[in-house]
């Protein structure tokens, strides 16, 4: 068995480091200290120059574990040297996020979600004696990583809290907060995403036709056809004015008002902050003709006041899902008709477009997508779907007229859209 390379070690004023090469660049080694103060690239193929380096990294890591009073040179402003702490460094972060809409500044609901990616590294540097951003590299964040795993968090989630931390941590390099420090190069796999269920044209007529059988759910029949004609997110469709319709001219829009000034808040802000418009299907534009216009949103929730989207949620599972989930059963373990959400519409709606032959260009427009790949995440071939196109092929010839290729049984159809309502 080969003898382990020794490494040589730098004394330095507060820690002990043991230098390294990858790739002919040196680093410092720190975790073999009484308190664990990382592992870094030290940015340099010099010895003399890494020695140097590390007497540098040597005195901010002291300087971020409150250890000794930050150095500051005179002829530089007062904070140029000082390490960044992790409240502060957040506090910066977070006034950058909070600016006005008009210079980049993000929606409060994406502002939330930043706060909880930072509250978990926040309570992961405490527990690891992590003080400043200034010690944060590829290492920090593999721990984190790490740490996250072992709190049982999802792979998803996990990968959406680094890429948080390391945006934060490029904001402040970028912004001249962290002397001394390099870009961290860390390279984490996307997650690949759990699509919602989509159903099929039979599941959603049986939908339909169960809740209009019962006048409890008259509202929520409402609800569900305008979903599966729409492809609307569920906020997008409870937010529905009847301003926004056209029944003339038989068409929808939706008008992102961030810039509006409006001194009621009701301002509608969409997710993609892009407006568009839509022709109205034929089903959903005699339903609107019959609907009474009992306020200014179309759609209203089960006591007749404003719709609310965990409502939908929460009422479509317990008094639609569940009563037909005999009916339309799936294998143990297998995602099926009972799994489906609000957001399961939208996939549908995307799914019987693209089936039905309709340009990706234009469904892109109806859903309010810039990016033709965040359509190909909703579009799921059906099985019969599925079956026709493989039918349509020819490897051995002409098969008999009128008959299936594979199977030698009839060709499989498919409800319309417009058998729904």
């Amino acid at each position: 068995m080969p003898t382990p390379r020794k490494l040589e070690e730098v004394k330095a004023e507060h820690f002990t480091w043991r230098l390294y090469r990858r790739n002919g660049v040196y680093g410092a080694d720190g975790r073999h200290n009484a308190v664990d103060v990382g592992r870094h690239s030290l940015g340099t193929r010099d010895r003399a120059a890494a020695i140097n380096a590390v007497r540098q990294l040597d005195r901010v890591q002291a300087a971020g574990l409150g250890l000794i009073v930050p150095e500051r040179n005179p002829t530089q402003p007062a904070t140029s040297l000082a390490p960044v702490t992790i409240a502060e460094g957040r506090r910066l972060y977070e006034m950058y996020l909070r600016r006005p809409a008009a210079t980049g500044g993000v929606k409060l609901s994406t502002y939330k979600r930043y706060r909880t990616s930072l509250d978990k590294f926040g309570k992961y540097c405490a527990k690891r004696n992590i003080g400043s951003w200034n010690l944060v590299d590829a290492a920090i964040l593999e721990g984190f990583i790490g740490w996250l795993e072992r709190e049982g968090y999802h792979r998803k989630s996990i990968v959406n809290e680094v890429t948080t931390i390391k945006q934060v941590f490029g904001y402040l390099l970028d912004n001249g907060k962290l002397q001394g420090c390099e870009a961290i190069r860390l390279k984490v796999k996307k997650a690949e995403s759990r699509p919602a269920y989509c159903w099929t044209p039979d599941q959603v007529a049986a939908m339909l036709g169960h809740a209009k059988n019962d006048a409890g759910l008259r509202w929520l029949h409402d609800v569900v056809l305008a979903l599966a004609c729409t492809g609307l997110r569920i906020a997008e469709l409870a937010g529905l004015r009847w301003s926004d319709v056209d029944l003339n001219n038989g068409m929808l829009s939706l008008t992102d008002e961030t810039g509006y000034s409006d001194s009621t808040g009701a301002r509608r802000q969409l997710k993609s902050g892009r407006s568009r418009s839509f022709p109205i299907h034929a089903d959903l534009m005699r339903l609107l003709r019959e609907m009474p216009h009992r306020s200014r949103y179309i759609f209203v929730g089960p006591r007749g006041g404003k719709l609310k989207p965990d409502t939908v949620g929460r009422r479509l599972r317990k008094s639609i899902l569940e009563p037909l989930a005999e009916r339309f059963p799936s294998s143990e373990g297998v995602r099926g008709f009972v799994n489906g959400t609000p957001h399961s519409f939208r996939h549908y709606f995307c799914s019987t477009c693209s089936n039905g032959g309709v340009p990706e260009r234009i469904v892109m427009q109806w859903l309010g997508h810039a990016d033709s790949a965040m359509i190909r995440n909703y579009y799921h071939l059906s099985d019969a779907e599925s079956r026709r196109k493989m039918d349509q092929l020819q490897f051995l010839g002409d098969p008999p007229r009128g008959e299936s290729a594979a199977s030698g049984t009839p060709p499989v159809t498919e409800r319309r859209t417009s058998d729904l309502a």
